[in-house]
């Protein structure tokens, strides 16, 4: 199998400096010989199974003096290409680099419906709604043995722990009305504060031009 990534992958040709010898894909994790020839790893590592001489100037190679590129390998991982799935429908380019991420989440990926005993696979994008109707989703099996189950009561764990979630809810709900009271009483206070702040500046204002006008008269 190759060991580079397909020339169809990148949104444009890429430079030839960047293509493997062996295999003439784009570098993967590219390595380069002490005679400076550079391959990708894999695609090395299997010619040197079969000899030990540099696919192209054919000088002996010995493994130990091979050596990892990871500058060159940057430069690669910041050329842009397609989505795998861009056949699929999917119109994304992103870095080489960042394909793997893009790939994680990319609602036309091709994915296997988790309900048990389903094996319909589909976009991510419809899993969700696959989901609503697939005919193996209401099916639930006891993951219990025997053993377990003749000394466990499921219904009544189950109403235990529905209990104890409702009463973390309303504790929840009451500390949050406790919480919306006390900024409600600060606002008021507040508010109230604003007024008597805007009253005492109306009334000073209204001093200060009765002390004016007594001036003026004063004057004339």
């Amino acid at each position: 199998m190759s060991g580079g990534y397909d020339l169809n992958l990148f949104t444009s040709p890429p430079d030839c400096n960047f293509l493997c010898s062996v295999c003439h894909g784009v570098l993967k994790r590219p390595v380069r010989l002490p005679c400076s020839h550079i391959f990708c790893k894999k695609c090395i590592l299997q010619w040197l199974a079969r000899q030990n001489t540099c696919p192209c100037c054919r000088k002996e190679v010995k493994r130990k003096k091979m050596v990892h590129v990871n500058k060159l390998r940057k430069t690669i991982g910041r050329l842009e290409v397609k989505c795998k799935n861009a056949e699929a429908g999917c119109l994304v380019t992103c870095p080489l680099a960042h394909r793997k991420g893009h790939q994680d989440a990319c609602p036309f990926e091709q994915m296997t419906c988790p309900n048990e005993g389903c094996t319909v696979r589909v976009p991510r994008g419809a899993l969700a709604e696959h989901r609503q109707h697939c005919q193996q989703g209401g099916e639930q099996r006891c993951v219990l043995g025997l053993a377990e189950r003749a000394h466990r009561n499921c219904h009544h764990e189950l109403r235990n722990t529905w209990s104890a979630r409702q009463e973390r809810s309303g504790n929840l709900v009451l500390s949050l009305l406790r919480h919306v009271r006390r900024v409600h009483r600060t606002t008021n206070l507040i508010r109230r504060q604003l007024a008597q702040l805007g009253n005492f500046l109306g009334a000073a204002q209204d001093e200060a031009e009765t002390i004016l006008e007594g001036s003026v008269v004063t004057e004339v």
